[in-house]
């Protein structure tokens, strides 16, 4: 990076310490700075004097003020209230007294009306949400690789699964409940929002969870994922075949969003809470719906029964503990083993080989990409304005030099004919470069192996047969997954370069078309073997297989503004004249709402 004139004023403390000595006791001039800025931090503390305000009313008294018979006045106490009332404290603590006062914090009565099964449902979510955070936690203990080694890491990935699983399960029957309700009445369209919300942040958290388990299901996802979100500009920033971060952003800033919003949620429900029964008749006219909404937003007077939010919350918990180890126990959580570059090498080396001649060649899918790796143009999308143009190459990468040239130069010079090879192609103009690969290229098609080795038809190749074989054997060996991940720091976590390689061939693709895991199999929904996947993502794998979208070469932006578009619309239900009167005109909400008997003093203002 150019030194600018901020940067050239920086110190630089990178180079070597210098230290002192002391008998037993050796500290570094860097330790013995920061000590001297405590000790002078503490020393001002001590020793300025600190701000002081007028004494207020309800302080105690001055011990000499005492002795001496004075006492504060009654002006001087009014006065003293009269600035308490305005502190920011003070308002935040009138403001949370009036909003939540005990009895709605924790209520112990409801109305007589919340009896069904429905209402369980938020509760539920609520407890199973609780449990994925503590096998969250607990896999956190033993590292991002325990549950691949050992059995007990495996049994809390396995609560993990299920735990999330019945969360999500849990979370979108509630959210049917609650839509067929037109629970978003009386004034609770922010109760509304912020359950879709928290809806939209749990998927997202989920698809970072499911990019987190470096099993093949992971590492399909996130090559096949990636394009939607290069296709949005996104890519360059939210790189989902980085491992380290995708893995961060499932332990730490999704779940401090999703925990807000469904605090806010909760908090929402307690204020304004629950919606009351839609009425049996629609009211008709301009008076008429208004004195409607007036009853719904008014304070429930009807009858009321017993309710121990505790006791639920604990019962809750209790079942949704015991239905996920037991799911746990009898059903485990999906492993199956990420596919490597020299597992592929090992079952597949005649579609290696060919690979390796198309990344010479320049005719793989990521030689001809586009951004974020490169000016390609077959990979980019556009619909009116194309996102990913404009976000530019941020991660560049030259296919036939990343992923052959560069880690066969790392071992040329213990390989005397590979040395050879690499400089005659280095030597050679681009065109004949490219006359070279094409002819491999043609030629693989008949490749054969002689005892490993790959033979092909004789072709003006020059140098690339040679180059190709090597490869191949340091491929088998595991020296280029090494290779690959090694252009990085020690403790990189990028695994886009392994997995573009993986991608521009047909054996990784193969095995997932056989685990059902590709776009025309509605596999962003589908996990490996018979486990359930992401059913809540239907709707943005829909696009995926209507007529006229699945073979446009923009169905990546179709998909996304579509869906954008669907989770808009739900979230802006409450305010969209005929959506929100759906549950009106389908009446399912009789079947929740029973056994509840209208309430006399809500008649005549539109109520039930």
């Amino acid at each position: 990076m150019p030194d600018g004139p901020l940067l050239a004023a920086a110190v630089d403390l990178n180079g070597p310490g210098r230290y002192l000595h002391w008998s037993i006791f050796i500290v570094s001039e860097a330790n013995l700075a920061l000590v001297a800025v405590m000790v002078v931090i503490f020393g001002a503390a001590l020793l300025l004097p600190f701000p002081r305000h007028q004494d207020h009313a309800g302080t105690a008294p001055d011990p000499q003020s005492t002795a001496s018979g004075q006492h504060l006045s009654k002006a001087d106490g009014a006065s003293a209230d009269a600035a308490d009332a305005v502190m920011w404290t003070a308002r935040v603590r009138r403001l949370g007294l009036r909003l939540l006062p005990p009895a709605k914090l924790l209520p112990d009565r409801q109305p007589a009306y919340v009896a069904s099964w429905i209402y369980v449902f938020g509760v539920a979510t609520l407890a199973t949400l609780a449990l994925a955070i503590a096998s969250g936690f607990a896999i956190a203990l033993g590292g991002t690789d325990w549950w691949h080694t050992n059995p007990v890491g495996h049994f809390f990935n396995s609560l993990h699964l299920w735990s999330v699983e019945a969360f999500m399960a849990f979370m979108v029957i509630h959210l049917w409940g609650k839509f067929w309700m037109a629970a978003w009445r009386g004034r609770r369209a922010l109760t509304w929002m912020t359950g879709v919300i928290a809806f939209a942040a749990s998927v997202i958290e989920c698809f970072t969870g499911y990019l987190s388990q470096q099993n093949f299901d992971s590492q399909w996802i996130s090559t096949n994922g990636k394009d939607a979100v290069n296709a949005t500009g996104l890519g360059a920033f939210f790189n989902l075949m980085d491992f380290g971060q995708m893995l961060l952003w499932h332990v730490v800033l999704i779940p401090v969003l999703l925990v807000s919003l469904v605090g806010a949620h909760v908090l929402a429900v307690r204020v304004r809470g629950v919606s009351h029964p839609l009425p049996a008749r629609r009211a008709r006219g301009r008076d008429a719906r208004r004195a409607a909404a007036a009853a719904d937003a008014a304070e429930w007077t009807g009858a009321t029964r017993r309710y121990d939010i505790l006791k639920e919350a604990s019962a809750a918990t209790g079942i949704a503990v015991v239905l996920v180890v037991a799911l746990a126990s009898l059903l485990s959580s999906p492993d199956s083993p990420p596919v490597t570059v020299a597992s592929w090498a090992k079952v597949a080396p005649a579609d290696f080989v060919a690979t390796v001649a198309s990344e010479l060649a320049g005719t793989s899918e990521t030689a001809n990409y586009g951004p974020p790796y490169n000016h390609g143009t077959s990979n980019v999308q556009r619909i009116g304005v194309s996102w990913q143009t404009l976000s530019g190459v941020h991660e560049p990468i030259d296919p036939a030099r990343t992923f052959v040239v560069d880690p066969l130069a790392k071992v040329a010079p213990t390989d005397a004919a590979l040395a050879r090879a690499l400089d005659r192609y280095r030597a050679a103009p681009a065109p004949t470069q490219q006359q070279w690969a094409n002819a491999y290229l043609k030629a693989v098609a008949d490749v054969r192996f002689d005892h490993g080795t790959p033979i092909v038809p004789a072709a003006g190749d020059g140098p690339v047969p040679t180059m190709v074989a090597t490869e191949l054997t340091l491929a088998r060996a595991g020296a280029i997954d090494a290779d690959l991940l090694a252009r990085q720091s020690f403790y990189g976590a990028n695994f886009t370069r392994p997995l573009l390689f993986l991608e521009d061939g047909q054996y990784y693709a193969a095995q997932a078309q056989a685990q059902h895991l590709t776009g025309t199999q509605w596999g962003v929904m589908n996990e490996t073997g018979s486990y359930p996947g992401q059913p809540w993502l239907w709707l943005y794998t829909l696009w995926y297989q209507v007529p006229g979208f699945k073979s446009s070469a923009n169905v990546d932006l179709i998909a996304i503004y579509l869906t954008g578009a669907a989770t808009l619309l739900l979230l802006a239900v409450p305010f969209l004249p005929g959506l929100r009167d759906i549950p009106r005109i389908v009446p399912i909400h009789r079947l929740i709402w029973r056994d509840s008997a209208p309430d006399p003093s809500r008649r005549g203002r539109g109520g039930s």
